[in-house]
């Protein structure tokens, strides 16, 4: 997504879906003026006019597209303001069954498989055949479930990962409870002779 800061109209850089809160201003309509979030399809939603797409524009677009859409059903010559509040840090959490599990910041485009790599890699444990990635669009908590194992041979595609998203790796139980058991009895008293 592409705005622009306040000051000067600048182009902020950052991946396509990165999130951002922007201020609208509509002069003499308090219910329309506030903070709106950026979700993660690149849409702001606002009262009367619903979803509006912000992704790749500059504020002055925006600007110019809300001025257009209130004024064809709402206001006479609508005055709109647009500017960039705050853009959230642009970072994604691993967790599960990855060796360093936590939140770390990403830059530009970033995959699933380069998401797992920045928590240090799977676990002996974990179960590559079963990762979720959970993400929230139009404030609706979605989720995909991948296949690393696939992925990692090319038999499916390696997906993109964007800010806010989250990694869940999940781990084998049986794995697990075998590592414990050999853990607890040291392998030469398992398999002596008699």
């Amino acid at each position: 997504m592409r705005l622009v800061d306040l000051a000067g109209n600048r182009t902020l850089s950052g991946c396509p879906k990165a999130r951002a809160y922007l201020t609208v201003k509509v002069f003499k309509s308090e219910d329309l003026t506030g903070d709106y979030q950026v979700d993660l399809a690149g849409n702001i939603s606002l009262p009367l006019v619903g979803e509006v797409p912000a992704a790749n524009l500059t504020t002055a677009q925006l600007d110019q597209e809300l001025t257009k859409v209130l004024g064809q059903k709402y206001f006479e010559h609508p005055d709109v303001a647009v500017g960039i509040k705050a853009s959230t840090r642009r970072s994604v959490t691993v967790d599960g069954a990855v060796k360093q599990a936590g939140t770390f910041p990403i830059s530009g485009s970033t995959s699933l498989m380069q998401a797992v790599a920045l928590a240090g890699g799977t676990t002996e444990d974990a179960n590559v055949r079963r990762i979720a990635v959970f993400r929230t669009i139009s404030g609706q908590r979605q989720a995909a479930a991948f296949d690393l194992a696939a992925i990692r041979h090319g038999q499916a595609q390696d997906p993109q990962v964007y800010p806010g998203d989250i990694v869940i790796v999940d781990g084998s139980a049986i794995k697990e409870g075998f590592k414990r058991f050999t853990q607890a009895f040291p392998l030469f008293s398992v398999f002596r002779p008699f």
